[in-house]
């Protein structure tokens, strides 16, 4: 599973990928804004997007709305990552076209229970299509 974090506060970076090392079979890739997320997908395809509320040049928002443009990502599950958690910001997200939402601090069991979610749907699409993972 591929896997775009974009993020422009290392220590949280940092932690998110300690997090993502205790699972096998994950390729993780960070950016630290959108310019650079979107420079990142044009030459590697995530199957799944992580991004933060707030980052400089263009918010979580308006980069899923760019990276949902690109070829191949328009579907692809897509977790808003912030430690702004209330009611409105989680429905505001949904409602965005988020997948899920992610509240600072990480919540590593969340986020595993959601990516094994995310790999059974894809064995059971590549089951019914035939297509490889």
């Amino acid at each position: 599973m591929r896997i775009l974090y974009v993020e422009d506060n290392r220590i949280n970076a940092i932690l998110f990928e300690e997090a993502i090392r205790l699972r096998d079979g994950i390729e993780l890739r960070i950016a630290e804004d959108g310019a650079e997320a979107l420079d990142r997908v044009r030459s590697w395809t995530p199957n799944v997007l992580v991004l933060d509320a707030h980052l400089p040049g263009m918010d979580g928002f308006e980069l899923l709305r760019a990276l949902r443009c690109e070829p191949g990502l328009a579907k692809v599950p897509a977790f808003m990552c912030s430690a702004d958690a209330m009611p409105d910001d989680v429905k505001r997200a949904a409602e965005a076209g988020f997948t899920g939402y992610w509240s600072k601090p990480i919540n590593i069991a969340k986020i595993m229970s959601d990516l094994d979610e995310i790999c059974a749907a894809r064995v059971d699409m590549a089951a019914v299509s035939g297509a490889p993972l």
